[in-house]
């Protein structure tokens, strides 16, 4: 069996000589597998090994001397330890995870502390086989995108080093006989008896099933989780070469992408490349609450005749479709900036939305002599004050030439103008709610004819090309 281990660890690379690792032991028949293994073969290798338990606090004195007995065990072994008490539960309500993402949040953000303190190159964990089978079998369930069923990597980048999993290829059985047959003691944690989890419920009903039915289940699902990687390795090459084309920019919080080109490719390449982004965004830590139904929504938004439409993924993560562009962004307020500024006659307003909003008082200009970006309104028909300020729902518009009136929706969408902007393209209105003027886009019945007399309000829009060029579509 541990020539199978060696094996394993051998063709993934994932223990180079001359590294330090730091090894994750809770404590637990696995991880004290894991610890005596590589405490095992660490001459042989030259490793340095650093043991970080974490307390979560859930079980008190209970789970204090599982602490205390790997510190014993470190020492024994006469390896460095690291260890803290973490208030999962406090963590947890502060965040408003459930338990074990908020435990995990807790134990990973340790683990790289501990690595960062000793310049370590790998976290080991003793994640194995029947944890594989499990891992998989839950994605199946509720859903995951090709890299998801893959399950759990070898290896897989982690703060400024690499997790390391060398144990996959054994089952918990072998581990159990593996501490029996070298006297490895090891704790037991009463909760992984209940089946309040649903990992617990696979473990003790499921999964004895499948392995009754299926002997070497454990062979074919990592088999069938390596075959998966190999063709994810394939479409990420494809990936890397078609999204070209596709993401028009790119920072920390935000990604914009250019729709037509990404509904041009086959399905796979469009869901690998969705997955990218969402690896990217939420900086290779998935949340378990986003699944392959997250990824549907997306693509159905974007294949949708409606110009404009609105998703919301987890983490804050909001998805804005406008047009042919599609915005994946963190920023909760970048399309919720309302605003409404008093803009004095004569006086000026500028917003900090690319536009700067003039107003003056002039004898009467003949209405042909006015430009694009300028509107001449009939001052004896405004209740002053003038305010500048984005749309309200249900707003409507008086429009010149005619005796009716239109949804500023409507002229936004005829108009073409993207989503993004619509929620801060700025509204002219008086103290009567009356909109006078929507810049660059239409003129309403308060403006001034020929037969206007007395003076008039000459109101002026000055904005980038960026925005101009919209109204130009």
């Amino acid at each position: 069996m541990w020539e199978t281990v060696s094996t394993f660890i051998d063709k993934y690379d994932l223990l180079p000589a001359n590294s330090t690792v730091v090894v994750g032991v809770s404590g637990g028949a696995d991880s004290m597998g894991l610890l005596h293994y590589l405490d095992s073969i660490k001459e042989a290798k030259d490793l340095k090994l650093v043991v970080a338990h974490v307390d979560h606090m859930f079980r008190g004195a209970e789970s204090e001397e599982d602490m205390k007995f790997v510190k014993q065990q470190s020492e024994k072994r006469s390896l460095l330890f690291e260890a803290e008490q973490i208030n999962v539960s406090a963590y947890q309500k502060e965040k408003k995870l459930t338990v074990q993402v908020a435990a995990r949040e807790c134990r990973y953000a340790f683990y790289e502390k501990v690595m960062k303190k000793h310049h370590a190159d790998f976290l080991a964990l003793g994640h194995h086989a029947d944890d594989q089978v499990e891992t998989i079998l839950m994605r199946l369930g509720r859903g995951s995108s090709m890299t998801g069923y893959a399950g759990i990597l070898p290896k897989r980048a982690f703060g400024d080093g690499v997790i390391i999993r060398p144990f996959l290829t054994v089952t918990k059985s072998e581990i159990l006989e593996y501490l029996t047959v070298h006297g490895v003691p090891f704790r037991h944690d009463p909760s992984n008896d209940k089946d309040a989890y649903r990992r617990n419920r696979l473990r003790h009903h499921i999964l004895p099933v499948l392995k009754e039915e299926f002997p070497g289940l454990h062979k074919r699902f990592q088999a069938f989780s390596e075959q998966i990687q190999e063709s994810e390795q394939y479409i990420g090459a494809l990936v890397e070469k078609e999204w070209i084309a596709v993401i028009k920019s790119k920072a920390n919080d935000r990604v914009i992408l250019d729709i037509k080109p990404l509904l041009l490719m086959a399905k796979p390449l469009q869901r690998r490349g969705i997955q990218l982004i969402l690896n990217y965004l939420y900086n290779n830590e998935i949340p378990p609450s986003l699944s392959s139904i997250h990824i549907d929504n997306l693509l159905s938004l974007l294949e949708s005749e409606h110009p404009s439409g609105r998703l919301h993924f987890p983490n804050g993560l909001q998805v804005f479709k406008s047009y042919d562009e599609c915005t994946l962004t963190f920023d909760k307020d970048e399309y919720d900036k309302a605003y409404k500024h008093k803009l004095e006659v004569p006086g000026n307003v500028a917003l900090a939305t690319d536009f700067k909003i003039t107003s003056e008082i002039r004898t009467l200009e003949k209405p042909q002599d006015v430009k694009e970006n300028q509107a001449v309104i009939d001052l004896s028909k405004v209740a002053l004050p003038l305010y500048v300020r984005t749309r309200f729902d249900g707003d409507r518009m008086k429009l010149k030439g005619t005796n009716g009136s239109k949804k500023i929706k409507s002229i936004f969408i005829e108009g073409k103008i993207p989503l993004q902007q619509r929620e801060i393209w700025p509204l002219i209105v008086d103290a009567n709610h009356e909109i006078l003027w929507i810049p660059m886009l239409k003129r309403s019945a308060f403006e001034a004819t020929e037969e206007t007399m007395g003076p008039v309000l000459v109101l002026t829009c000055k904005t980038s090309q960026k925005v101009w060029e919209a109204t130009k579509k």
